[in-house]
């Protein structure tokens, strides 16, 4: 009986995890995960719907001088598709047909962001010059934006800031589902989508940076003493 449901608890999983995978090495596991969580300290913005008579005496507010320049076609996020992939059922993709993922250490009410650094390189924000993509099966009511702390605007679906995982290689993939337990694909009302919950995953490095392959190197062989891996 026990050797049954080891048997069967395998399959269960193997048939969760996203088609041409390895669900016991390839699931979230295609690198080693980054040596470091940079953090970083985000950045108020002005208000733009702030009232009372102007002053003739003041100065740009900062925000001015931190705006994010225009985002080109390649940078920007202009299509949000509600769709469905293969074993999980409901969910976004972009103009590429990437899937989209929330995260559970950000904010959506209101919308936060807490995913900078290494983890917006591993995790890359679904950008936007004016926050109006194209939809298709997604609610205009529910896409909104939030401000990042370098001036860049975000995309969000009921709130929740969206991004694409840098182990998707492919349009469809979901190798990000369940990341450290925080990550998970969004369904076009903006809930998580359960339907597939593979085991907890480390997230992959970072793109390689050649100023920084040798102290990545280093941190692998140390096991991850010191860092949480907390994107």
């Amino acid at each position: 009986m026990v050797v049954s449901a080891a048997i069967a608890a395998a399959f269960a999983l193997s048939a969760c995890a996203p088609a041409g995978s390895n669900a016991a090495a390839d699931y979230g596991n295609a690198a080693e995960p980054a040596s470091e969580n940079v953090a970083a300290t985000p950045g108020a913005t002005a208000d733009p719907s702030a009232t009372g008579a102007p002053d003739p005496d003041a100065t740009a507010p900062p925000a001015a001088a931190n705006a994010a320049p225009k985002l080109s076609e390649e940078e920007a996020t202009e299509k949000l598709s509600g769709s469905k992939v293969a074993r999980m059922g409901k969910v976004v993709v972009n103009e590429k047909g990437f899937v989209l993922y929330r995260f559970d250490k950000d904010g959506n009410k209101p919308a936060k962001t807490n995913c900078v650094g290494d983890c917006a390189e591993v995790w890359p924000p679904a950008l936007t010059n004016d926050g109006k993509p194209t939809l298709k099966g997604v609610s205009s009511d529910l896409v909104g934006t939030v401000t990042r702390a370098d001036g860049s605007k975000q995309l969000t679906l009921k709130g929740w800031p969206l991004y694409t995982y840098v182990g998707d290689t492919k349009p469809g993939s979901w190798k990000g589902q369940n990341v450290n337990g925080t990550w998970f694909v969004i369904q076009p009302d903006g809930a998580k989508n359960l339907t597939c919950l593979p085991k907890i995953s480390k997230p992959v490095a970072p793109p390689a940076d050649d100023s920084a392959g040798d102290s990545a190197g280093d941190s692998s062989d140390a096991g991850g003493t010191g860092s949480d891996y907390s994107y």
